[in-house]
């Protein structure tokens, strides 16, 4: 166990043996263990997105053990994953990665400006499958926001219970929200805060904007000079409002860019801004695998580099 892994489970003293092994297992594995520093492949795009919206750009990714091969092959921490992708692979590759199981999840054949998740699957389907952790969103901002967060509520408390992690996908939306305050630095911050006080042991947001959503923060952010000009210093700000730091903050890698330096040099603020790392779903999987491994391999290069450096 390095040094880093040891403080960062320090952080979590009130879960027990099996949650901290779990935790542990997640940030031992891959080509980024003992780092600190995280990886993930989700793949919950065939549920929330559609079939042929997520998958038809790279067909090899119809079959689910496409994406068990590319996180395995790629040295990722963990793949995450609805309960029917990863039924469809988890005997096959079992003990060969980290698993997540997304518990909740909703879909796009309904346009809702108030977005809600169904329960999908349960913390014993987690144990069945070997998992590591659960995965759950909330929706921030979303009328049924307090349903949600009652859910998740249970949700940790049966999965810690039973000694699995909880990930946490955060994400503001809301008709009182703006599109553009979904993205918001001080929504996102806020969306961050809330996971964390739910007791989510590592949370997934989406990279900020320095647009201000709401007039009583944005007084705030101007009197305490706040610093959000820059990407890093937006991630900074992030991390402070996860507990200062002492909550694991993972950044989206977000719809599908094909332009590589843009998502390198996003890749390279969460470094310099204290993120903990990526969860990089579209683009990965819609690439074909010899240039997914590239880019997920220069990826980890940047946050290995990083962790070298101290």
């Amino acid at each position: 166990m390095t040094p880093r892994i040891t403080e960062i489970l320090s952080w979590y003293g009130a879960d027990n043996v099996g949650t901290l092994t779990n935790l542990a297992r997640l940030l031992n594995h891959g080509r980024l263990a003992g780092t600190g520093k995280l990886v993930i492949l989700p793949v919950d795009q065939g549920f929330e997105h559609g079939p042929a919206r997520s998958f038809a750009p790279n067909p090899p990714a119809y079959d689910p053990r496409y994406h068990f091969e590319l996180a395995i092959e790629a040295g990722c921490n963990a793949y995450a994953a609805p309960l029917g992708f990863l039924e469809a692979g988890a005997r096959d590759f079992a003990g060969d990665i980290p698993l997540i199981l997304k518990t909740n999840d909703t879909d796009m054949l309904r346009e809702d400006r108030n977005p809600n998740q169904a329960l999908t699957a349960s913390v014993q389907d987690a144990l069945r499958l070997g998992c590591c952790a659960v995965g759950f969103t909330i929706y921030p901002g979303s009328a049924h926001q307090l349903e949600m967060y009652g859910q998740l509520r249970a949700y940790a408390e049966e999965a810690k219970r039973n000694g699995l992690a909880v990930v946490v996908w955060s994400y503001p939306r809301g008709s009182d929200l703006s599109k553009e305050g979904e993205s918001a630095i001080d929504v996102v911050g806020y969306a961050v805060q809330i996971a964390a006080q739910l007791g989510a042991h590592i949370i997934k947001v989406k990279l900020p904007t320095a647009h201000i959503e709401q007039d009583a923060a944005r007084k705030v952010y101007e009197e305490r000079g706040i610093a959000i000009a820059t990407a890093a210093e937006r991630v900074r700000h992030v991390i402070d409002c996860a507990f200062a730091g002492r909550r694991i903050v993972i950044f989206s890698g977000g719809a599908a860019v094909f332009d590589e330096d843009k998502l390198l040099d996003e890749i390279r603020a969460i470094h310099s801004g204290g993120g903990f790392g990526s969860i990089i779903g579209r683009n990965s999987f819609q690439r074909p695998k010899h240039q997914a491994l590239k880019l997920l391999g220069t990826v980890m290069d940047i946050y290995a580099a990083a962790s070298d450096k101290g």
